[in-house]
């Protein structure tokens, strides 16, 4: 019998190592003189091809269970398992979405082993890159560059693809905060049957929360005789979560604009009923039940908001042309409170950041902080006040 060709009754198999492992396949037909000696053939060529490095498992075996657990389908299915165990809900939604719309179709079939490094290349520049941002095609290249990872811990000497590939990002955009005329403009629009609306952008404005953190606050978060309140939760795509970090859960006293702001609402939903809601920890598993009762509603369904995209959309981007205010995002509210702040030319960067909920105040600086001329103090005169000269 020919080394790597066995008989099992009346069927015959091919035996080969491929990647450090003993691999053992059926060919056809019954074990003739004839088919032990083409199948001995087709043993020397694999291994000729393996030697070679041009071996392909899928062009022999197509219907071998090892050739569907090597489809880059399959690791991407088992890459997802493995996430969804780690990454919060939101996080899932992007990643799948963008496994869905790019990398499914493009590679979902295709035998891990067989994607070269050029056809990945050439789909990163010639299929993504002319209609998606640099960011976008970064984040999906680094999704695909993980399951690769992932592949490899059971096919050590695969090649990965991405190796190489490196997406550039343009540089940040400068933060771009409402000026002080603007703020009095936003505030000072009336809004009819939008007071609630209008409350929430005073709040976020003199307090710097992230939107889902400003549409998650409840009444159970706030103590209104001393001012303060506690950030513990965020709404993100309709979901309830702790705060993005252990150092964004944290209490701030308010500033008198803000406070004022809650005491407007407390007349409209501090006696309202509570509603039950489902909380996901940080462990992305584990989800506490809570009877809260939200501090700012959506004035048309009387309920708290749930993404920050429908009060932009609902409402923001009217007031906004009827105030007569440039276009920016609910969330430059954060980017007004720390550039106002800044501009002050009285309040420490460590207070900001711990205000705001980070652990460095170059973030501050970097991606919220912008000195304001137009409202900046007369500094010489603080500066020559402080050191009394």
């Amino acid at each position: 019998m020919a080394d790597g060709v066995e008989v099992r009754g009346n069927s015959v198999r091919v035996d080969f190592r491929w990647q450090g492992k003993r691999c053992k396949e059926p060919f056809p037909g019954p074990p003739t003189p004839g088919n032990l000696e083409k199948a001995a053939r087709l043993v020397a060529i694999i291994k000729h091809e393996i030697q070679a490095g041009t071996f392909s498992y899928a062009r022999y075996f197509p219907d071998s269970a090892r050739v569907k657990e090597g489809t880059f389908g399959h690791w991407i299915d088992l890459w997802l398992d493995i996430k969804r165990n780690e990454l919060a809900k939101s996080s899932m939604d992007g990643h799948e979405s963008k496994i869905n719309c790019h990398i499914r179709g493009q590679w979902g079939e295709r035998q891990a082993e067989d994607i070269s490094f050029v056809e990945m290349q050439r789909w990163v520049q010639k299929g993504l890159m002319p209609k998606l941002h640099n960011k976008t095609v970064r984040e999906i290249v680094a999704i695909v560059r993980q399951i690769y990872q992932l592949y490899r811990t059971t096919n050590a000497v695969a090649f990965d693809p991405t190796e190489g590939i490196v997406i550039r990002l343009p540089d940040d955009e400068d933060p771009d905060p409402f000026e002080r005329k603007e703020i009095d403009a936003i505030l000072g629009t009336p809004s009819p049957g939008r007071e609630q609306e209008l409350a929430l952008i005073k709040f976020m404005l003199w307090t710097g929360p992230r939107v889902s953190e400003a549409i998650a606050l409840a009444w159970e978060d706030v103590d209104l005789a001393k001012g303060e309140v506690t950030f513990r939760r965020a709404r993100v795509r309709s979901a309830y979560k702790v705060t993005k970090t252990r150092r964004s859960t944290r209490k701030v006293k308010l500033l008198k604009p803000a406070l004022e702001a809650l005491r407007e609402q407390a007349e409209r939903t501090e006696k309202l009923p509570k509603v039950e809601v489902e909380t996901t920890d940080r462990d992305n598993r584990t989800v506490r039940k809570q009877y809260l009762r939200f501090v700012f509603h959506n004035s048309h369904t009387n309920q708290a908001y749930s993404t920050s995209d429908n009060m932009r959309n609902g409402w923001w981007n009217g007031h906004l042309n009827a105030a007569g205010v440039r276009h920016r995002g609910p969330n430059n509210c954060r980017h007004t409170f720390a550039s106002q702040m800044l501009t002050s030319g009285v309040v420490p960067l460590d207070w900001i950041a711990e205000h705001m909920g980070h652990t460095s105040t170059s973030m501050i600086h970097k991606h919220y902080g912008k000195w304001i001329s137009n409202d900046a103090a007369d500094m010489t005169s603080l500066i020559e006040r402080q050191l009394k000269l």
